[in-house]
């Protein structure tokens, strides 16, 4: 079994690595409306990345759906209406905020 420690470093090499084929810098964005608004829905997400990038909601979908489950560091929660609400998981926040840095 891993220990946290080397969790950490395996999440870090994955987000690492996800964020060096950002061409656009639009994942590097998705993360930082993570660290600064804490809990966002992908219309929510999409709304805040159309301000500055030409994005559809069939683009940033399935970039959370690679954050949330291949990499790990997101977590989904299910809204009365069915939607997804995601949040930043507490643990990766220091990780995220060191990787991505916030304005």
């Amino acid at each position: 079994m891993r220990s946290p420690s080397e969790i950490k470093r395996v999440v870090e090499g994955r987000l690492r690595s996800y964020l060096s084929r950002d061409r656009t810098g639009i994942r590097r964005e998705l993360l930082r409306l993570f660290v600064r608004i804490k809990s966002l829905t992908i219309a929510e997400l999409v709304a805040q990345l159309q301000t500055q990038f030409a994005v559809t909601f069939h683009a940033i979908a399935p970039m959370v759906g690679i954050i949330a489950s291949r990499i790990g560091i997101l977590h989904a929660l299910r809204n009365m209406d069915g939607s997804n609400t995601y949040e930043l998981k507490e643990k990766y926040f220091d990780i995220v905020v060191r990787i991505v840095g916030v304005n």
